[in-house]
């Protein structure tokens, strides 16, 4: 099992591993990785893996069938040899800025009441679709500015868990349609926003920053209709 340095500090931009395997198209598998692997509509992390016979430029990181994170090279790039000791270094700008936006999503989401039928981080914010009924579609300006209050209480974000029968207890904590926690564990990792997740309390394995504060101005851009139950809401960094 791979060591997710990202689960215990996402903040933590180095870290310090040795190559378990090499898998067929030449995916490089760690003993521990501060990478996150793309998932949840958070994308994979990019960055840098030093090596004693140089450095190894890492274009992005997936799950492999096991959900193990597999390290994937730029192309061209040499590979390294089982039993290496390697350092990582996270493109940190790209990170911090998928942190931001992950958390956001958080915001997003507990600010529209209906599900969600699917969603995604990208470079300037991140977009959200929900379920939601004629007549109660949000205007732009009024979430704009209920986000942007969250963010302003500068909310302390934190990481709890619960069983998996407690979260058959608590249904209404999943609001994704589609989408279920990953199962087999028994354990289900939470991220709460506010005291006691009074903001919002949400299963998640994703990077967040420690506050709202940290997301800085936001606003929504567009609310678009993407079929019978979709509707797509767009918020970027202002």
């Amino acid at each position: 099992m791979t060591r997710l340095v990202f689960r215990e500090d996402p903040y933590q931009q180095e870290a310090d591993a040795v190559v378990t395997a090499i898998n067929e198209r030449g995916g490089i598998i760690l003993d521990s990785t501060n990478f996150y692997a793309t998932a949840g509509g958070q994308p994979g992390d990019a960055g840098v893996m030093e090596t004693a016979n140089g450095p190894i430029t890492i274009a992005t990181t997936i799950y492999d069938e096991s959900k193990t994170p597999v390290h994937v090279p730029a192309e061209g790039q040499p590979l390294p040899t089982v039993g290496d000791k390697v350092k990582l270094k996270l493109d940190w700008a790209s990170r911090y800025r998928n942190m931001r936006a992950h958390t956001l999503m958080h915001l997003l989401c507990c600010s529209v009441p209906f599900p969600v039928t699917g969603s995604a981080i990208s470079a300037d914010g991140g977009r959200i679709d929900f379920d939601i009924p004629e007549g109660h579609i949000p205007v732009k300006e009024e979430l704009s500015a209920r986000i942007n209050a969250l963010i302003t209480e500068n909310h302390p974000i934190t990481i709890s868990s619960m069983t998996e029968e407690e979260l058959d207890a608590r249904p209404e904590l999943v609001r994704t349609m589609f989408v279920k926690p990953p199962r087999g564990s028994g354990i289900i990792r939470l991220v709460l926003i506010g005291e006691g997740g009074k903001i919002d309390l949400q299963p998640c394995g994703g990077t967040h920053v420690k506050a709202t504060g940290e997301i800085g101005p936001v606003a929504v851009t567009k609310i678009e209709n993407k079929g019978k139950i979709n509707r797509r809401i767009r918020i970027a960094f202002a």
